[in-house]
């Protein structure tokens, strides 16, 4: 059999990514931005095991609020894309319960399974190899050690740990024994680890047997290891959903790092041979990006006059900038960040204090994407909300019901179908109709052209949770 047929890959995605707001949102976090490269960073993280792992081996764990959105992402790989199955986490509670509540699945599926853990919004451009270095782990995996995948330093970073390891390989391998996890130095040690050469950036990247890791779990976090297999009794029966929110109810917040690695004495390094990075905030963009000619990263509609070494980004109004320097501007159709380079962290700052005023710009884009399209908010003021909505060929809306708002329908584009109470009829472009508050109703496209429509809300309240489905193709 082939070693890479006993490989099952686990994809952590069930991060915030405040770090690069406002481009990334709680409902649309970094992994679903196209920051570097032609794609999102999720579905790169997905294609990087094309041809590599079969799809039906891929797992996504993310959390139950974002998990309708990350299957709609998905939906780019085609027919293909129900192959991967998405594993929901009632809330986040860090990595160790995700990849332990993913390691229960896994096994479900092959108790001899070797399992591929990685996060979704790293960048890695020479997926040959990564490939390569898979393999290699496989070794150290199938002799039942935790494989860690260690990148070599080119900067005393202070914003990563380290692990350091022993000199020497393990006897009959290429990979090295880990020797200890390090914190996220300050810049002086961080020069030292550069220098000394047996430091490696914690990737976030491993590869194990899935039952070595549940026996970690099983010494190292019993009391979460117990939790799992409540989990595992109820997998693929009616009481699977209330057993998960159950045990997660009760587990504590804890990192793989901390939680087994830290402690466990069967920890191999392997050293990789690929670029990487975690994108992980807005200055990061100056080591995956390309420059001009005066150190300036420029995107989307944006012109500049003597900027330099900054980051900007534009969007769909023009940007314009004079004389910067070390400084990042991204602008949104709803917001704006503007930071020198060396303040960007401070942007969860921003966040807290939008959520804190109850600003939804922490939260959702004016143009929020739906499995049936889209919708974009033009306008909101005082009991009133107007949006246009885009709507697939052949998609619907799913059958609800407002009880604080009614909604005014004029079509544009395309030919809708509603149905409101018990009569369904056509409405075609330059007509329009009318869903009164507490009114049952649906709206689909059945056309093959995008429907496109102008939505006009008014009533008491008019925000997105004011909604009751009774029927729904998406099962929310």
């Amino acid at each position: 059999m082939n070693q890479l047929d006993k490989i099952y890959a686990v994809i952590l995605a069930g991060g915030s990514g405040t770090r690069f707001w406002p481009l990334s949102r709680e409902t649309w976090p970094k992994q679903m931005l196209k920051i570097v490269g032609e794609d999102t960073l999720l579905r790169q993280s997905v294609r990087r095991l094309e041809g590599f792992i079969p799809l039906e081996h891929v797992f996504v764990v993310t959390t139950e609020k974002l998990a309708q959105d990350i299957k709609t992402h998905l939906n780019m790989f085609g027919r293909n894309a129900n192959q991967i199955k998405v594993i929901k986490e009632p809330c986040g509670r860090n990595t160790a319960p995700a990849i332990g509540l993913a390691s229960i699945y896994v096994r479900k599926m092959d108790p001899e399974a070797l399992m591929l853990v990685m996060p979704s919004d790293h960048l890695i451009k020479e997926v040959t190899k990564f490939e390569n270095d898979v393999r290699m782990a496989i070794e150290g995996a199938e002799k039942d050690y935790l494989v860690t995948f260690g990148i070599h330093p080119n900067k005393p970073e202070t914003g990563y740990g380290y692990m350091k390891v022993k000199e020497e390989p393990v006897p009959g391998l290429t990979l090295k024994k880990l020797e200890k996890f390090v914190e996220k130095p300050d810049r002086e040690t961080a020069r030292s680890y550069l220098e000394e050469g047996n430091y490696f950036w914690n990737s976030g990247i491993f590869l194990w047997r899935v039952s070595k890791i549940i026996r970690e779990f099983e010494r190292y976090m019993p009391q979460l290891y117990g939790g799992l297999e409540i989990i595992g009794e109820s997998l693929g029966t009616e009481n699977e959903k209330e057993r998960i929110e159950t045990v997660y109810s009760e587990i504590d917040s804890l990192s793989i790092d901390y939680g087994i690695l830290e402690k466990s004495h069967d920890v191999l390094t392997l050293p990789a041979s690929f670029d990487w990075s975690d994108v992980g905030n807005w200055p990061a963009l100056d080591d995956v990006l390309d420059h001009d000619s005066h150190g300036n990263i420029i995107r989307g509609n944006a012109i500049g006059l003597d900027n330099h070494n900054s980051i900007i980004f534009g969007s769909d109004r023009l940007l314009a900038t004079i004389g910067l320097k070390d400084m990042v501007v991204v602008d949104t159709p709803d917001a704006t960040f503007i930071s020198p380079k060396e303040r960007t962290q401070e942007v969860r700052k921003v966040v807290e204090e939008l959520k804190k005023n109850g600003k939804e710009e922490h939260s959702v884009h004016r143009t929020v994407e739906r499995p049936w399209g889209s919708y974009t908010v033009l306008e909101k003021g005082d009991r009133y909300k107007i949006k246009r909505i885009v709507i697939k060929p052949h998609e619907k809306l799913s059958v609800q019901i407002h009880r604080h708002r009614s909604e005014h329908w004029v079509v544009i584009s395309g030919t809708a179908k509603v149905t409101r109470d018990n009569e369904s009829f056509f409405v075609n472009p330059n007509e329009s109709t009318y869903i009164p508050i507490s009114t049952k109703h649906r709206l689909e496209n059945p056309g093959r052209i995008p429907l496109q429509i102008i939505e006009v809300q008014n009533g008491d309240y008019v925000e997105e949770d004011d909604i009751e489905r009774f029927e729904d193709d998406y099962g929310r």
